[in-house]
């Protein structure tokens, strides 16, 4: 994938779910025999506009989650050449479907994409009961499913491109908050592979969604203190890019993991038990993420603050490492 964009480009922000509806649309014009199950909330996942360009590839099971994954499985199942992906917010995508996607997607590895937005507690003044937090951890521990969590509007649309083309059950964590476009181009982007978006030699930084932006923020300010940040994006959550992390973590011997989502099950953990696993690497190791707690009303300021999650908490736990090690 080509470097972040340095241009006005990044000061352009627009949604990871805008990707959903457009890029379904454009893979259908492309003659990829796509189909789209929704939960009645095909205006916010932005499906709609798959059912614009063709409505008999869409579905509306109304608000009925568990069979709205029971009628994707059952395209899968009776034309397996089918690609079949559901929306719906992922508090009720990933949480109130457990079982389907379990034993139903994810046993018989279905040619089924889980792609619901509204993730994390940028979701603002929803509350704690639609802010989903868990959903990585949920979707990382079933077998045969594959985990991606894009940055922004490039890579979201690049990760349901990947997903349309890869056959097998996909987990796709999509945003409602409009975010910066930090990417000029998705080429490059792949299952299993993080990527670098900064060099850095005193720390290593890796981040996924939105939480990648604020890393490189933090970094920026960093560096006005002599403090070289690496920032990784990880993409790809499940398979993740052990090679790209291990040799970091080497070479910095400081790793920071940073997530909208939980601290427990998530991307931490992932990089946690890869840390704990390989031999001879032992950095100072510290984890940002919500803190075993519910999500709670406010404005994506106010709750980025309150979580730790802002750049300037990046930035601080980074001074703590170093004054650590």
């Amino acid at each position: 994938m080509s470097n972040p964009a340095q241009t006005d480009q990044a000061l352009v922000k627009k949604a990871t779910r805008a990707a959903y509806g457009e890029t379904l649309m454009a893979l259908a014009q492309e003659g990829v025999d796509i189909y789209a199950v929704d939960a009645d909330l095909a205006s916010s996942t932005t499906s709609i506009k798959l059912a614009e360009f063709d409505a008999r590839r869409h579905i509306n099971v109304g608000i009925a989650e568990q069979n709205m994954i029971g009628v994707a499985a059952g395209i899968s199942l009776a034309d397996p050449g089918k690609v079949v992906f559901t929306g719906s917010f992922a508090v009720f995508g990933t949480g109130r479907v457990y079982d389907q996607i379990r034993n139903t997607v994810c046993y018989a590895e279905l040619n089924v994409k889980i792609a619901p937005t509204h993730a994390g507690i940028s979701t603002g003044a929803d509350g704690g009961s639609h802010q989903m937090v868990e959903d990585i951890a949920l979707m990382r521990v079933l077998p045969n499913m594959r985990v991606l969590v894009p940055a922004d509007y490039l890579s979201a649309a690049a990760a349901i491109r990947l997903a349309a083309m890869t056959p097998g059950p996909f987990y796709i964590r999509l945003g409602r908050l409009a975010v910066p476009q930090l990417y000029t181009s998705p080429l490059g982007l792949a299952v299993g592979q993080a990527q670098v978006l900064r060099p850095g030699r005193d720390v290593t930084i890796v981040a996924s969604g939105i939480e990648v932006n604020l890393a490189l923020e933090a970094a920026n300010r960093l560096a006005d203190l002599s403090i070289q940040a690496e920032v990784i994006d990880a993409f790809s959550i499940k398979p993740l890019d052990k090679k790209t992390i291990i040799k970091s973590a080497a070479k910095t011997g400081r790793v920071l993991t940073a997530e909208e989502h939980s601290i427990i099950g998530g991307l931490g953990s992932a990089v946690a038990e890869l840390i704990a696993e390989s031999p001879g690497l032992s950095p100072y190791f510290r984890r940002l993420g919500v803190e075993d707690r519910f999500g709670s009303s406010g404005e994506y300021d106010q709750l980025f603050r309150a979580y730790r999650l802002d750049s300037e908490a990046i930035c601080n736990t980074v001074l703590e490492l170093c004054n650590e090690s």
